[in-house]
């Protein structure tokens, strides 16, 4: 069956793995359990999602997005020590952290972040 994207639903399952390995386990991506504890500290102080706060709604955050995406294991897959050093600081920089409910940030990185939009861009 074919979604008009132009691939049938074979293609697209194959063309999503390939996408999964290329992008990494979670921890390859640097989400540790060191991540795990600031992201619960970040959550605590910051608990209502940014993007429906600014809208005037009230809704839980229960995700820490980084603003701008580090692409951590791209720098670590490149071997270049300095790209490595830059990203792991854009990781760790709470000032790129941002609180949102999973639907916004599901939509922030299907929209912003995903490969598939960068593709389209």
């Amino acid at each position: 069956m074919r979604d008009g994207s132009g691939r049938c639903d074979k293609h697209k399952r194959v063309e999503r793995q390939q996408l999964d390995e290329r992008r990494g386990t979670a921890h390859e991506r640097g989400y540790t359990s060191a991540w795990q504890r600031a992201r619960e500290s970040f959550l605590a102080k910051h608990p209502l999602c940014r993007k429906h706060n600014d809208d005037g709604r009230i809704e839980a955050a229960t995700v820490v997005d980084h603003i701008k995406p580090p692409r951590l294991k791209d720098a670590i897959d490149s071997g270049d020590q300095a790209r490595i050093a830059k990203a792991r600081a854009l990781f760790w920089d709470r000032t790129n952290w941002q609180p949102l409910c999973k639907p916004c940030h599901d939509h922030k990185t299907a929209t912003e972040d995903s490969a598939f939009a960068r593709r389209r861009t």
